[in-house]
């Protein structure tokens, strides 16, 4: 059975910074590729970014390029999502994904909630 828990979230002022972490069991982890969305209150799931099986290529929202930074521990099962300058916009429920071949993203995680203050 696939498992992908995320952990980390939490309340942070504006300007300040997260990590997440999304730990994988029940799948070979170094060959998928693992992604992030987030969905705020009343709007739909968005894409934050992704990251190929072994880290080397990364993709990113416009809306949080240069402020979130993708990374993977192949040997931990475990893709991280480092947030730093945080936006009161940047809230709400983060989630990692994982895709294989290109076929979309078939294994979701629970969620964890980031709430940005002002």
């Amino acid at each position: 059975q696939v498992q992908l828990d995320e952990s980390g979230g939490g309340l942070v002022q504006a300007g300040g910074s997260l990590r997440l972490s999304c730990a994988a069991s029940g799948l070979p982890f170094s060959t998928y590729t693992l992604g992030w969305f987030r969905q705020a209150p009343g709007k739909e799931r968005e894409f934050v970014g992704r990251s190929n099986w072994n880290g080397a290529t990364k993709y990113y929202a416009d809306s949080v390029e240069g402020r979130f930074t993708i990374s993977r521990d192949n040997a931990r099962n475990t893709v991280y999502l480092q947030m730093d300058s945080l936006e009161p916009e940047d809230t709400a429920v983060y989630y990692c994904a994982a895709s294989y071949g290109g076929n979309g993203f078939r294994y979701w995680g629970q969620g964890t909630q980031v709430t940005v203050s002002l």
